[in-house]
């Protein structure tokens, strides 16, 4: 087990080589998590709506993607995506993970929006407002503000997942501590560097959420 001084001497000699993956991580947990709620809406709206074979196709999807494993996932999208088109590295990696987040993603938008009071739904037709215009204008601005806390878990969750992109050659965080650790043969040093990386984004991405749910507890 190295020293904590070991750790901290590795830690700021290597910053330099940490940025690039750094950055990385966060174009590529930010990347996934935007298609991964497009994804989750829509698939929650299918599920909710009254189309024929929508609810079917949606529990399908979320079944097929909650009872495999990510990585497994990771692999079949990416190659996938690779031998259809060619999206580059970085985009096959974001959309499987995307499509992955997205299966939990839907279960959290579909719950807030089954939330919502059916009397809202009533009110609006009552109003002259198609079933799309009262979901559009009262529902879901109601059911996408109840979903904030749990979306931000999930947020963080993606942030962690995203380190198994290493696996299919990205250059982020995770993979820099392989790297390192190789050349080195100093694997604990660098993997403790590289869990204190995480911990720290983590801890901020916490803070942000939690500074959004007590905005929108003082606007209620």
């Amino acid at each position: 087990m190295p020293s904590i001084a070991h750790v901290i001497e590795e830690l700021f000699r290597t910053l330099p080589l940490f940025m690039k993956p750094l950055l990385l991580t966060f174009q590529l947990t930010i990347a996934s998590v935007v298609a991964g709620t497009v994804i989750g809406l829509l698939v929650a709206l299918l599920k909710v709506s009254k189309l024929p074979g929508g609810s079917f196709l949606a529990n399908l999807y979320i079944t097929v993607i909650r009872g495999t494993p990510l990585i497994v996932q990771i692999f079949v999208l990416y190659f996938g995506f690779y031998k259809v088109i060619d999206l580059g590295q970085f985009w096959s990696a974001a959309l499987a993970l995307a499509v992955h987040s997205g299966a939990y993603i839907a279960e959290i938008f579909r719950g807030a929006i089954q939330s919502i009071d059916k009397g809202q739904m009533e009110a609006g037709l009552s109003l002259g407002m198609s079933s799309a215009q009262t979901m559009r204008r009262i529902i879901l601005p109601q059911a996408l503000k109840r979903s904030v806390p749990p979306l931000g878990n999930q947020f963080i969750l993606s942030l962690k997942e995203s380190s198994l992109a290493a696996f299919i050659a990205m250059d982020e965080l995770f993979s820099m501590a392989r790297r390192l650790s190789a050349e080195t043969f100093d694997e604990m040093t660098f993997f403790l560097i590289v869990a204190l990386y995480y911990l720290v984004i983590v801890m901020l991405f916490t803070y942000v959420v939690e500074r959004m749910e007590r905005r929108m507890a003082k606007g209620d």
